[in-house]
């Protein structure tokens, strides 16, 4: 087109601006048609909120009432007393992911409503501390509690039979196992942060739940730990409504400690043959009064597929390391037979008792100690005391069923009391 003028008439050049701008055209005016639309729903911006709100709570009382009248849940009773009294109450999704196969159970926390007392209903304690074995259905338990009374608090109907719930102004929980490592805190830590909340925010109108406390450290921190927040739990001055899953068999104890205060309860379990070692356990999953006497974990690592000599060891060690349960000292197995030498040949020495776990007074009697108690330092020559001492030393170096070397017979050193009786060697429990 060079040295060339192009064509064009008054149409054409209108045709060309319609086109090059219709984008921009169509734009502009879909801006328009919002704004007018924004400017429209402002006007009613307060009727869809209160519509939407409507919509809302119909839509879940809806879904709850249709759940309700499918699973066959009750209607709770609320009341401003103290209290959580469930009767047959279930998971409320296992029971539908099991259907009958789910064990529903009960559960009774703080004084009947007045309303609802009878004079055969007896003020329930606030805590119920929970032992049994694993896989037995504690933490099932304690969380379908805790469900229940939020269910109820929102206005449902709850699975159960019946249930009467007081209200509670929050409900705290402690379970599972989780770290924070990019905050730094340990599982432990972590477990204890959230006691440490519970601890300083709980009331007593909260609802309690918690969950193997002072799992994530050494068995003494742990149950010393878990054995104080019970007392602090069931204080008079506090004692919410509290479900206490353990392991630690020793709590049990405070029952007796705090009557009324502490509850004792168990998931049940049978042994099929009885008493056989290789026994199988079947779990009831029902929550009864009382102690379990075991928590069947070896039982439990078998069952997940641990090799059978490492489950065989395990009973072993377990049978060595049990401490006294129920008032009854249980024998620590024998260690493994060993191949003497003529230098290091002992005769083996007999199983003892093993101490009690809190006790600072126990001890196993020993000749020596008797001789070394009834010595009258008073009275006793630097002389007299070297040979008391080397005789006190030879006792204990004397082979089991063998009479100790006695001290000197002086005023200072009387004989033992039971002459007949062995030494158990220096590293025995005797000594």
């Amino acid at each position: 087109l060079k040295n060339a003028e192009r064509y064009v008439t008054p149409e054409l050049k209108d045709f060309e601006q319609r086109v090059t701008t219709a984008e921009a055209r169509a734009q502009a005016r879909e801006k328009q048609l919002f704004d007018e639309l924004c400017e429209a729903a402002a006007d009613c911006a307060q009727a869809i909120i209160e519509t939407g709100a409507s919509i809302a709570d119909i839509d879940a009382l809806a879904a709850l009432a249709a759940k309700a009248h499918a699973r066959g849940w009750a209607r709770p009773t609320i009341t401003a007393e103290p209290v959580l009294s469930i009767t047959a109450g279930r998971h409320p999704v296992l029971d539908e992911a099991l259907d009958t196969r789910f064990v529903p159970n009960d559960c009774a926390l703080g004084t009947p409503a007045a309303d609802q007392a009878t004079d055969e209903d007896q003020p329930a304690p606030p805590l119920a501390l929970i032992t049994g074995p694993n896989m037995a259905g504690k933490s099932t338990y304690i969380r379908q509690v805790a469900l229940i009374a939020l269910l109820a608090h929102a206005g449902s109907f709850v699975p159960a039979e019946a249930a009467t719930i007081g209200v509670a102004d929050r409900l705290f929980t402690r379970v599972g196992a989780d770290d924070a490592l990019h905050r730094g805190q340990s599982t432990f830590m972590v477990e204890m942060t959230e006691t440490a909340n519970i601890l300083h925010h709980a009331t007593p109108a909260s609802i309690v739940i918690l969950d193997e406390i002072g799992r994530g450290t050494s068995t003494l921190d742990g149950l010393s730990l878990a054995w104080a927040i019970t007392e602090h739990l069931s204080s008079e001055n506090l004692a919410p409504r509290t479900l206490f899953a353990t392991h630690y068999h020793e709590l049990t104890d405070l029952d007796q400690q705090r009557p009324g205060r502490i509850a004792n309860r168990h998931v049940a379990v049978r042994e099929w043959p009885a008493g056989a070692p290789d026994a199988e356990i079947v779990f009831l999953h029902r929550i009864l009064p009382g102690r379990a006497d075991q928590s069947y974990g070896v039982h439990v690592a078998r069952l997940a597929g641990v090799p059978t000599p490492v489950i065989t060891r395990a009973r072993e060690v377990l049978g060595s390391l049990s401490v006294e349960q129920d008032g009854t000292p249980h024998i620590p197995a024998p260690e493994p037979p060993k191949t003497p030498t003529p230098q290091t040949a002992q005769p083996q020495a007999q199983p003892q008792a093993q101490l009690g776990l809190f006790s600072t007074t126990e001890y196993l009697p020993h000749p020596a100690l008797d001789a070394l108690r009834e010595i009258k330092l008073e009275s006793l020559s630097p002389l007299d005391a070297f040979d008391t001492l080397r005789s006190l030393q030879k006792a204990l170096d004397q082979a089991p069923k063998q009479t100790p070397a006695q001290p000197a017979p002086t005023d200072a050193t009387p004989a033992p009391k039971h002459p007949s009786a062995a030494a158990n060697g220096p590293n025995t429990p005797g000594t």
